[in-house]
């Protein structure tokens, strides 16, 4: 482990290169990228009956095609909305109407869920700005998901959604870092990795 004032300094000039990377792509490598990733992810996915995704923006992986793909699943898809106060992610069923939401992004339209309703996904798909091979992910720093994490069940799969120079050799970890069990890369599909082992 790295301490945590490191460990956070480490974090930030990683998050600051990665997230200026992901700027500097072509729309044309996103669609790319975004078409492979959802055919990764359904290929894998396809007996899944509760998922828990997320809306990528305009810049992440998928952006463009997740969370619609996975209506090819026949699926319960749970997708987060960051709450106006508080810093815990609630959900609500995927019903194909986003609207926008907190920070900009999409969320669902429909009732709310608690942050307890990730608990029933058998597979969460999070989002990350880069994952190391032992499985530590790198977010956008607001500990969302790590706080998230804690209410997914018991040998639910995590996995993160990253472009192929974001799946590093090692990344600095920190004490409530939740480690994802796989990732899925444009070229690479989909990795299981040692901490889903």
């Amino acid at each position: 482990m790295t301490s945590p004032s490191d460990g956070d300094a480490a974090k930030a000039e990683l998050r600051e290169r990665f997230l200026a990377a992901r700027q500097d792509r072509s729309p044309a490598v996103r669609a790319a990228a975004a078409a492979a990733v959802a055919a990764a992810l359904l290929a894998r996915l396809a007996r899944v009956r509760v998922l828990a995704a997320f809306v990528p923006d305009d810049t992440e992986p998928g952006a463009g095609r997740l969370p619609a793909a996975f209506t090819q699943l026949g699926a319960r898809v749970l997708l987060p909305v960051v709450p106006e106060s508080g810093a815990e992610l609630r959900w609500a069923v995927d019903t194909g109407r986003l609207t926008p939401g907190r920070f900009g992004l999409s969320e669902p339209v429909g009732p709310r869920l608690g942050p307890t309703a990730l608990g029933t996904a058998e597979v969460v798909v999070v989002p990350a700005v880069a994952v190391d091979r032992a499985g530590t992910r790198l977010g956008r720093g607001g500990g969302y998901y790590d706080r998230a994490l804690r209410h997914a069940r018991p040998g639910a799969v995590v996995v993160a959604l990253v472009f192929d120079e974001e799946l590093v050799d090692r990344l600095p970890a920190l004490e409530h870092d939740r480690p994802v069990d796989a990732v899925v890369t444009p070229s690479g599909g989909w990795e299981d990795l040692p901490a889903g082992r």
